[in-house]
Parts: structure tokens; C-alpha cells; sequence
């Protein structure tokens, strides 16, 4: 690589930075459905045509705010777990899932971009998938490893919900007993559910010792798909 070259590529990761880091900005201040590329390229000092090159719509800058921000909360649940890997099932799920919850109330403007209401005119590409997938595998691991340690306690499972329960395992968790699948889902559901309820207000003269409150409701969430 040539020296200009690698100089170009320098100022684009540079400039890519700022452009995302004034776009939080803007999130924090005014909220994704008022995000602007104009805006953005005003407050940087930049040419909208310039800002194009880096970010050709809105859609395009969302994506990639969208894409850091589950990276950024499924790094966090991944090396947690990490963290708790010698720890019993039920105590690297709860870690797991505080690790979430901490994430959250450091970074509320991006919790609300990916886990809040859907932004108006935007639908959310393929591309942002596998970042999305991150806690939830973190998840499905810690139960993986459990049914091959300790043993998992197969969740009660309806007759009716019996193919939805085999269809679910067959698209993310093959190798677990369909029973846990929807478990599984619940729990996801329920875990993004409480911190939403914290962050969002929700609990406002109802929960007081919210840490100790998220800690007890992470590990019933375990025990809802058969940790031990």
C-alpha cells in the first residue's frame, strides 16, 4: 500500500468517525426520525455532496448507527460471559444480562435506536442481522453449555405450539430440544422488556432498587429455560 493511499484510508475512517459520532449526537438531542444528513454535514463544516461519498442517505448513515450499536451491546454481553465462564449456568446468564442492562443506561439514546420505537420510512436491511444476533447467541450458549454440564429442565410445552417450537430450533438453535426454543424467545423478549421499562420510565414510584429488582428478574428469566 502506497503511502497516499494509505493516508486516504486514514482520513476516510477518520471522517466516517466523526460523521457517525455527530449523528449520535443528533440522536441524543432530536431523536432518529429527525436525523439529517444536511444537518450532520452543517454542524462538521462539510459540503453535503462531500458527506454523500461516506454516507450516500440517511438510510445508509442509520444502518451503519444501527450495525455499531448492537456490536456495541453484544461485544458487552459477549466478554461478560467471558468473564463468567467458570461460573454455574444461571450466575453467566444473570451477569450476561446485567451486562445488557449496564450497557443500556450508558448508552440510552442507542438502546432507544435499536430496541425502541421503529423509525419512520426506515426498515432495518439484512446487513443488520448478524450484530443484532449477538446477545441472544450469547444466551443460547450459556443453555448449549448447560445441557452438556449440569443438565437443562425442558420448559412445559403446549401440543399446539409444538411446530412453531420445532421451526424456531431448526432456524437458531438446532442442537437444543425444540422445548427450549421458545423459552428462549421469551426470555429475549422479557429481558429488553425490563430494561425498557427502566430506561424509558416506566417504573417511576414502582421499582426503587432496580439493580436488585433486574438481578432477581434476570435469574427467574434462567430458570424460565431450564437452567439449574
Amino acid at each position: 500500500m502506497s503511502t497516499a493511499h494509505g493516508a486516504r484510508a486514514r482520513a476516510r475512517i477518520e471522517v466516517t468517525a466523526a460523521i457517525k459520532e455527530e449523528a449520535r449526537r443528533q440522536l441524543a438531542a432530536e431523536g432518529a426520525a429527525k436525523l439529517s444528513l444536511r444537518a450532520v454535514a452543517r454542524e462538521l463544516g462539510m459540503a453535503s455532496s462531500a458527506l454523500y461519498r461516506y454516507f450516500p442517505s440517511r438510510d445508509d448513515l442509520l444502518t451503519a448507527l444501527i450495525i455499531d450499536a448492537y456490536d456495541s451491546v453484544g461485544g458487552a454481553a459477549e466478554a461478560a460471559d467471558t468473564a463468567a465462564a467458570d461460573a454455574g449456568p444461571v450466575q453467566r446468564w444473570t451477569t450476561v444480562c446485567e451486562a445488557v442492562r449496564e450497557w443500556a443506561l450508558a448508552h440510552p439514546h442507542e438502546y432507544a435506536l435499536i430496541y425502541g420505537s421503529p423509525v419512520p420510512g426506515y426498515t432495518a436491511p439484512d446487513t443488520t442481522i448478524p450484530a443484532a444476533a449477538r446477545v441472544g447467541l450469547v444466551l443460547i450458549g450459556i443453555v448449549r453449555d448447560a445441557r452438556l454440564g449440569p443438565g437443562v429442565a425442558l420448559p412445559a410445552l403446549p401440543a399446539e405450539l409444538h411446530p412453531e417450537a420445532e421451526r424456531m430450533a431448526a432456524d437458531f438453535a438446532p442442537d437444543l430440544p425444540p422445548a427450549v426454543a421458545p423459552a428462549l424467545v421469551a426470555a429475549w423478549a422479557q429481558l429488553f422488556g425490563l430494561i425498557g421499562f427502566e430506561l424509558f420510565g416506566q417504573f417511576h414510584r414502582v421499582v426503587e432498587d432496580r439493580a436488585a429488582f433486574f438481578r432477581h428478574a434476570a435469574g427467574q428469566l434462567a430458570l424460565g429455560v431450564g437452567l439449574r
